[in-house]
């Protein structure tokens, strides 16, 4: 949530940063809500400083025996309680609007995002390894898949739906492995604290990462007030939620493998073969609380991390700076990483690494105690899939298969693969 102090104080930042993302301008509409908001308190002020002194003037009367004088005074005290009574009406109002507008309002990036309308004004920031250029005509992972007799998109969609998969045998364990591989990496490797969240949150934690208010039809909600993680962001960044931390205890850095729950409300059509969309799926996210200071760097550990993982599998991919149309709403930017599929011919995301800045901080309330003391300040966060485990069983099973419908395993998973070096039919 942005700060209406910084835009009272920067309306033309604010509103060029809402036209990057395609948006009106608010920022006179706010300010005239924040004036009438602060006018409120003002009265509000006066009335009660008025009726203290006429309460007082009351006893005075009372027992100088000026019997007209007191019951005037008492008169004003009423009439002045109803204006308070009133004034609080006004200014909660106010209030409410200014919040409801600014909870719906997204991040403003950094002056370095690209500005666009859409995923066209991207910007590729690099490349790392090189596309499979096999000799034979590469297939797609749902070929491979259910030619293996290891993908079962039937079966799911008459138990679950559709945008839902079940894994079998060496494919299954080929999952479980990429899931351990990334969990293992970033804990012993890249200083990441394992945790193991609820997969059910309340709505103040969604608000938190801001889910909601905005995002809530692409949740899955319970019949119980709660709803299912869209990602394990929403539970690792709350962690700090309403709490005060001392300096010295960030960079604070945690890792969680968990399933995920998306509606896809908006992708209707899109993706509809496979595993590339759906409604449940496993990922491994990586979240940061940092001072403003560490922030910027962090981005680049944080992303430098993600890549870290296809390098070591073995996957081709690109770095994307996204741009402002493009961005989520938290961020203030974001790389995203687009692994290269050989049977798509296409580059498809695979992480996404964002900085936001104290946007999430003001929605939860979380605040760190400078080491050089004064006032407490709002911590910054970050948070960046390490990777989307489904769509690195994708580009695996795409990349790493043969001629005959088989797919090799990546050296650094045989280890959790007890030892299988090929996944075939029996």
């Amino acid at each position: 949530m942005l700060d209406i102090r910084w835009i009272r104080d920067h309306p033309v930042e604010f509103d060029r940063a809402l036209a990057s993302r395609g948006m009106d301008p608010l920022s006179d509409r706010l300010i005239a809500l924040d004036e009438a908001r602060r006018g409120a308190i003002q009265r509000l002020q006066d009335a009660q400083q008025r009726r203290n002194t006429s309460s007082k003037a009351i006893g005075k009367a009372k027992g100088s025996g000026d019997e007209a004088e007191a019951q005037r005074l008492m008169a004003e005290v009423a009439d002045l309680k109803a204006q308070i009574q009133q004034g609080e009406e006004a200014e909660r109002a106010a209030d409410a609007e200014i919040q409801a507008i600014l909870a719906a309002t997204p991040n403003v990036p950094f002056d370095d995002v690209p500005v666009g309308a859409d995923e066209a004004a991207n910007v590729e920031v690099r490349r790392d390894g090189t596309p499979l250029a096999p000799d034979f005509e590469p297939k797609e992972h749902y070929e491979l898949g259910e030619a293996l007799g290891m993908m079962d998109f039937e079966t799911a969609a008459k138990l679950a739906g559709s945008r839902f998969v079940i894994l079998k045998g060496q494919l299954a364990r080929l999952e479980r492995a990429l899931g351990q591989f990334m969990l293992d990496m970033h804990v012993s490797e890249h200083g990441y604290t394992e945790v193991q969240p609820p997969l059910l949150v309340r709505d103040p934690a969604l608000f938190g990462t801001a889910q909601l208010p905005k995002f809530a039809e692409d949740q899955f909600a319970t019949t119980d007030g709660r709803w299912l993680i869209p990602t394990a962001e929403v539970p690792l960044t709350n962690l700090v939620r309403e709490s005060l931390v001392d300096e010295a205890e960030l960079p604070f850095r945690v890792t969680a493998l968990t399933p995920c729950f998306r509606s896809e409300a908006g992708s209707a059509g899109r993706d509809t073969r496979g595993m590339l969309r759906q409604h449940q799926f496993n990922k491994v996210e990586l979240v940061s609380v940092t001072t403003p200071e560490q922030a910027l760097e962090e981005h680049e550990r944080m992303t430098s991390c993600a890549e870290t993982v296809l390098r070591r599998l073995g996957l081709h991919y690109r770095l994307i700076t996204l741009c402002t149309g493009d961005m989520g709403f938290s961020a203030r930017k974001t790389y995203d990483i687009e692994v290269w599929l050989p049977g798509q011919g296409a580059y498809r995301e695979i992480s996404s690494c964002s900085v936001c800045g104290d946007f999430q901080a003001r929605r939860m309330d979380a605040r760190y105690r400078p080491a050089e003391g004064g006032s407490t300040r709002f911590v910054h966060t970050l948070n960046g899939s390490g990777v989307a485990v489904g769509r690195a069983l994708i580009a695996i099973m795409e990349t790493y298969q043969q001629a005959d419908g088989s797919i090799a395993v990546p050296d650094a998973l045989r280890p959790y693969m007890g030892g299988i070096d090929t996944i075939q039919t029996a």
